[in-house]
């Protein structure tokens, strides 16, 4: 028998989720807003540490909106248990004898 799931194993729900990632990615591109208006007041090596910080950040907001998603540990996963079909050579043995 299957055990039951307990509420602390339910997940996020699907709206609070795209909720959380949305939040996190509106504030990594407004960081980035604010490096490329630096990246433009800015003069010398800090410049290129803005401007780097604008050209990256979006990558790496992406992976992290969408890493918040899988923070599965691997007993919570949820698991398959496929049917197991087992036929014996007397099946056939039987079938085959009351043809003839």
């Amino acid at each position: 028998m299957a055990k039951p799931q307990s509420l602390t194993s339910i997940g996020q729900s699907p709206e609070d989720e795209r909720r959380t990632r949305m939040l996190k990615y509106t504030l990594a591109m407004t960081i980035r807003v604010i490096c490329i208006v630096l990246a433009m007041v800015v003069q010398g090596w800090l410049m290129w540490v803005f401007f780097a910080g604008a050209i990256l950040l979006p990558y790496f907001a992406v992976v992290i909106a969408n890493a918040a998603g899988t923070q599965h540990t691997k007993d919570s996963l949820p698991k398959a248990v496929a049917p197991t079909l087992v036929i014996t050579a007397d099946s056939f043995r039987s079938r085959n004898s009351d043809d003839s």
